[in-house]
């Protein structure tokens, strides 16, 4: 995952897509929490060194400067643009999917933007705050079933909390700390949460993470009647086009032949919960 630079829609637009986002949440903390398909593990323990509060506001500010920054070169794509209307919407049948695997999704203010650029890139920082460029959309032509997978696979990464596991084993080799240090009060941990844009500019997943944010990903998609299927095509896309240059999601997201097994693996897994939600329409 790279945090790029993205563009602000209209403060009004922004607000109608949050109070959709809120209703959603509400109607998901009323749901028992269903029962996971895939199999990923418990979150990392580790993680509880970076406070998840002080992260996602560090990851909310960053994303809001690289919005302005994105939105004064002329990046920005209109709220009623066809591609960003139809990211908005297929984040909105998946938000409701979110809380059973992160309880603290109930507290975030989901966004979603799409920047004009070739680049071939999209993310979710914590808390939420998603972009896509057009140059994902345009050059791999995906359906509305692959941007799905490619935006579940995102928010998976924000819902296991990778970044906040990355930052804290990056944190404690840094500083010498263990687990430990939590009895310490968390006090330089703390602060160092406080000021993280550049670290998440840069941060870079483990194989292990992608296969976490792969399963999630894919289970997200298959809850929110998205065919589970398309995430074979969409890597077979990404294989197509790996060998060219300035992929920043390939180069963090590596393409593979054992990266499409895994999930062909798991497909039959949520191929229920896709028919489910299909035939509810």
């Amino acid at each position: 995952m790279c945090w790029m630079c993205v563009a602000k829609g209209s403060l009004a637009g922004r607000r109608g897509f949050l109070r959709a986002g809120a209703a959603l949440g509400t109607a998901v903390a009323l749901a028992p929490a269903a029962q996971a398909q895939v199999q990923v593990g418990p979150l990392s323990s580790l993680r509880t060194l970076v406070p998840a509060g002080q992260l996602e506001a560090a990851a909310a500010q960053q994303y809001a400067q690289l919005l302005a920054q994105a939105r004064a070169k002329g990046a920005l794509a209109p709220d009623d643009h066809p591609q960003l209307r139809r990211l908005r919407a297929i984040a909105q049948r998946l938000i409701p999917h979110a809380l059973p695997w992160n309880e603290r999704a109930r507290q975030w203010r989901w966004e979603v933007h799409l920047i004009g650029s070739k680049q071939i890139n999209a993310f979710c920082m914590p808390g939420g705050k998603i972009a896509f460029f057009t140059g994902i959309l345009d050059q791999l032509q995906l359906t509305e079933d692959e941007a799905a997978m490619v935006m579940g696979h995102e928010m998976a990464h924000a819902l296991r909390e990778h970044a906040r596991e990355r930052i804290a084993k990056t944190q404690a080799t840094g500083l010498g700390l263990s687990l430990g240090a939590q009895l310490l009060g968390l006090g330089d941990l703390g602060r160092l949460a406080a000021d993280l844009g550049t670290q998440l500019l840069s941060l870079k997943f483990s194989r292990e993470d992608e296969t976490e944010a792969d399963l999630v990903g894919l289970e997200l998609a298959a809850r929110a009647a998205y065919d589970p299927r398309a995430s074979v095509t969409l890597w077979q896309k990404m294989a197509r086009v790996s060998g060219n240059n300035g992929l920043e999601f390939l180069s963090t997201h590596p393409s593979g032949p054992s990266r499409i097994r895994d999930l062909e693996a798991n497909i039959p897994k949520v191929e229920g919960l896709y028919e489910q939600a299909r035939r509810a329409g």
